[in-house]
């Protein structure tokens, strides 16, 4: 009984594994649990920023917020730079430090605070990506996503009552979203005035702190301490809307806006030179103010006199009262042909005392070399008035600043004159039937300017400047602005209208500047951007 026991144990203990294996193979096939659903495939595009930095912490921000650029490029550039960038970064900051800390330490009753070691290590920030902001000032704001494992080696030595402590700090990781903001951009090198640096949230900051060899950042509670407080320092200082404010070059002298009017009478000449054969000279006089390419201003002729009386009063845009110089040139009017230049002169603006008037006379020249020994010739006299009329500090200020436009004006304009100063920026989607060749056209009381033009170009770009001068506010006035596009090769529809505005003056003269763009009338989708600045006199 017991061998056939034996071996019915064994068969039934075969059969049974056999059909146990069957029949969960068959659940497993054939059965679904009720309570399991199907898992929900979405590609990575679909998901939001949020979800992305769960799943993948580490990712760039150009993978998962396409609102940032990749930035391979700079990081590259700054790998090969970074042992030039580190020397001059220290240098940098041991140079701002050191003054700081002479101020500081008195306090404190320490002796000396001194830099031993001073390196940020060989490993240089990275930057996951870029974005760039598109507003309509003349301005460029970056906002970059920075992260630094730096192996830094500074060592600061502190000296009290006769005893050293040296503090290293290393092993330092930094996370930060710096907004960078360059302002105003301006026509010379480095081509923007200031840099505007704040932070979009509070940065990640992590570092290892040695105190006479022994790591402080061991001590429970302390690490967590220090970086809090380094967190909340650094955020009120800098976290956005607050800056950190690097001024690179002066906006005034690098952006050369108006200052002043030079208010010119020109008075009489005397004992011109004859040019004309038959008879006396018929002479006009051109005014420029050097440094600018504005148009110069012409009196009337006089014909057949040699010794002509004006009493014709002009208005010119100064900008740097400094350097700038009035130049005048006489001519002897030709009705065929070139124009005679009969003499010149030229007065230093630096020579003027504001709102003073100032007569002069002075001798014509053949040219302004001073070692010409044709200029010791006489060719007459020429006597002008001269008064420099400086703008309102005020409007200055808001003009270097450029603040933001306000909607509604404020009651009551400013009385009296000043001068009009339009800036054609740029325009989009502007198209004609037959050709876009479009430049700009300017009618303001009567007075037309263009800027140039640009050939086959829906969206131009001009920053072109205009200015006009005017005797009394134009707060009931219009700007007609109008975009043509010109074609020499169709003889039958040369100009094409692409659109216009009419622009009302009387807010600009309330707020002192706007910029605003425009729909153009007559236009599908055309738009134009166009800033206006008034400048009072100071007179007014």
């Amino acid at each position: 009984m017991g061998f056939f026991g034996t071996i019915f144990s064994f068969f039934g203990f075969g059969f049974g594994i056999s059909m146990g294996l069957a029949i969960g193979y068959y659940l497993f096939i054939y059965v679904q649990p009720s309570d399991v659903k199907d898992p929900e495939i979405k590609p990575l595009a679909e998901e939001d920023s949020e979800t992305i930095d769960r799943m993948i912490p580490e990712i760039p921000l150009w993978v998962k917020n396409p609102d940032f650029d990749r930035v391979d490029w700079l990081n590259k550039l700054i790998e090969y730079m970074w042992p030039y960038l580190n020397k001059a970064i220290c240098k940098t900051a041991e140079t701002i430090a050191k003054p700081i800390i002479e101020e500081q330490i008195p306090q404190y009753k320490i002796d000396s605070v001194e830099f031993e070691e001073l390196t940020l290590g060989s490993l240089p920030p990275t930057f996951q990506g870029m974005k760039v902001y598109e507003t309509e000032e003349k301005e460029l704001i970056m906002e970059l996503s920075v992260k630094w494992a730096a192996n830094p080696n500074i060592i600061v030595a502190v000296k009290k009552f006769g005893l050293k402590a040296t503090v290293q700090v290393m092993d330092l990781h930094v996370f930060a979203i710096p907004r960078i903001t360059l302002k105003p951009l301006v026509p010379s090198f480095p081509c923007f005035a200031n840099i505007f640096v704040s932070l979009m949230e509070k940065p990640y900051v992590d570092f290892g702190l040695k105190l006479v060899g022994a790591d402080l950042m061991s001590i429970p509670g302390l690490y967590k301490f220090v970086q809090e407080i380094i967190k909340d320092q650094v955020a009120n200082m800098y976290l956005w809307p607050k800056t950190l404010d690097i001024q690179v070059i002066d906006p005034s002298k690098a952006q050369k806006k108006p200052v002043g009017i030079l208010n010119t009478k020109v008075i009489r000449a005397m004992k011109l030179k004859k040019k004309d054969l038959l008879g006396a000279s018929d002479p006009y006089v051109q005014l420029t103010i050097t440094e600018d390419t504005l148009t110069s201003k012409k009196t009337t002729v006089k014909h057949k006199n040699l010794n002509p009386e004006w009493n014709e009063e002009f208005s010119l845009v100064v900008k740097d009262p400094e350097t700038q110089a009035l130049e005048f040139q006489v001519f002897d009017w030709e009705q065929v042909g070139k124009h005679d230049k009969m003499g010149m002169n030229m007065i230093p603006l630096k020579e003027l005392t504001a709102d003073e008037p100032k007569t002069f006379t002075l001798e014509l020249l053949k040219n302004l070399n001073p070692k010409d020994p044709q200029n010791e010739k006489s060719r007459g006299q020429i006597v002008l008035e001269l008064t420099y009329k400086p703008f309102r500090n005020e409007d200055l200020a808001k003009s270097f600043k450029e603040p933001h436009p306000t909607k509604s004006p404020p009651e009551g304009t400013p009385p009296g004159g000043g001068l009009l100063v339009v800036i054609i920026h740029e325009a989009q989607d502007v198209e004609g039937k037959y050709h876009t060749n479009p430049h700009v056209r300017l009618i303001f009381r009567g007075e037309e300017r263009r800027t140039k033009i640009i050939k086959k170009n829906r969206d131009p770009r001009w920053e072109e400047e205009f200015q006009f001068l005017v005797e009394e506010a134009p707060t009931n006035d219009k700007l007609h602005v109008e975009v043509v596009s010109t074609s020499s090769r169709s003889l039958l529809r040369q100009k094409e209208s692409l659109g216009y505005a009419d622009i009302s003056l009387a807010d600009v003269v309330a707020n002192n500047r706007i910029n605003e763009r425009h729909h153009l009338i007559d236009s599908k989708n055309g738009r134009i951007q166009i800033e206006l600045q008034w400048r009072a006199s100071q007179a007014n």
